[in-house]
């Protein structure tokens, strides 16, 4: 039965190749496994389950069960001493094709840095990965190191992160950067995420030695948001029993609301007493309208009051009857001066 393993090569490259064996390899078994051009030499780094939620994950979101059917190359075999000694070999020589490399694009005067450089087992490829502000024509450059070498050259040009996660290092918490150690991918962090958990804004404290934004501030970003979602936001006037107050600040952790109103100052405030003070300020609801009284008709008595006697009215001579309008009887000719001056007109 064909099972999906994940193989991880230097710079914590990983990818996912098909195991036909009925033994499954352990974890950190050195392989031999199929590439492009040739042959590459990995280290197990997840079996079974694990590694096909990995490869569901990694390319799109497919099923569990498609995932073997995405995976196209394979393990050849396991790899022996004598090919980790190889390995181990060619690791030593990545040092002076990096130095050789990095005199080549001074030499070249192009806007590059290379950061890493990489043999396939064979020996057929060597990828050089480098990092750059804008695009580069680095043609001349390949064929310079194609001669030097004397075999394929692969430049691929990578991102801040990417080479943080390539080169590994320590972080300001004194531990092995994340995203060299276990974060599987590099999600993009933006400024907000630090806006939303009340940081400071200074890109020397919320960044990591990439340059850019600690990939740990998504850690706790679910749970400010979900937290804040709690309290009055800041900023907003509310009535509470002391009268009109502004909300200056909220923490979360404590449960507490800092408010701040013109007569009365300042005052921190646990969240559950202003949620009862709240209440009581809310104003009350307005009565319903009152509904008409409707009295039943009085009934007829035996001796009805005769009415009071009215003054006699002129009688009115009626209006004289209108000739309706028409458009000449609307129009009006206006008298028009003369252009010449203001004094009368003639004949006047």
């Amino acid at each position: 039965m064909t099972a999906v393993i994940e193989v991880r090569f230097k710079g914590n490259r990983l990818e996912f190749f098909n195991w036909a064996a009925e033994e499954p390899p352990a974890l950190h078994d050195p392989v031999i496994v199929e590439v492009e051009r040739g042959q590459d030499l990995g280290r197990v780094s997840a079996v079974g389950d694990v590694a096909l939620k990995k490869c569901a994950r990694g390319c799109g979101g497919c099923a569990i069960a498609d995932a073997p059917k995405s995976v196209e190359r394979r393990v050849l075999r396991r790899a022996t001493s004598g090919d980790v000694e190889q390995a181990e070999r060619l690791q030593a020589d990545e040092d002076t094709a990096r130095r050789t490399a990095r005199e080549r694009v001074r030499t070249h005067d192009l806007p590059m840095k290379i950061s890493d450089a990489e043999w396939q087992w064979d020996r057929r490829k060597l990828t050089l990965y480098f990092t750059a502000e804008q695009r580069v024509d680095f043609r001349a450059l390949v064929r310079d190191l194609a001669g030097v070498f004397r075999t394929r050259i692969e430049l691929r040009q990578i991102g801040a992160r990417d080479e943080a996660r390539r080169l590994s290092g320590i972080g300001r918490c004194g531990r092995e950067y994340c995203s060299a150690s276990w974060l599987p991918e590099l999600r993009p962090v933006n400024l907000s995420v630090a806006k939303d958990q009340h940081l400071s804004l200074n890109p020397s404290q919320i960044s990591g030695p990439c340059g850019r934004l600690l990939c740990c501030l998504h850690y706790e970003h679910d749970f400010y948001v979900q937290s804040r979602k709690r309290f009055p936001k800041e900023g907003k006037v509310l009535q509470t029993s002391v009268g009109p107050e502004r909300v200056l600040a909220v923490d979360i952790f404590r449960d507490r609301v800092t408010l701040r109103s013109e007569e009365h100052g300042t005052r921190v405030v646990p969240l559950e007493r202003l949620r009862e003070e709240l209440g009581d300020a809310a104003p009350p609801t307005p009565p319903a309208p009152p509904t008409p009284d409707v009295t039943p008709p009085a009934t007829p008595s035996a001796t009805v009051a005769s009415p009071a006697p009215t003054a006699p009215t002129a009688p009115t001579a009626p209006a004289p009857p209108t000739e309706p309008r028409t458009g000449e009887g609307r129009r009006r000719r206006r008298r028009r001066r003369p252009r010449g001056g203001g004094g009368p007109p003639a004949g006047a």
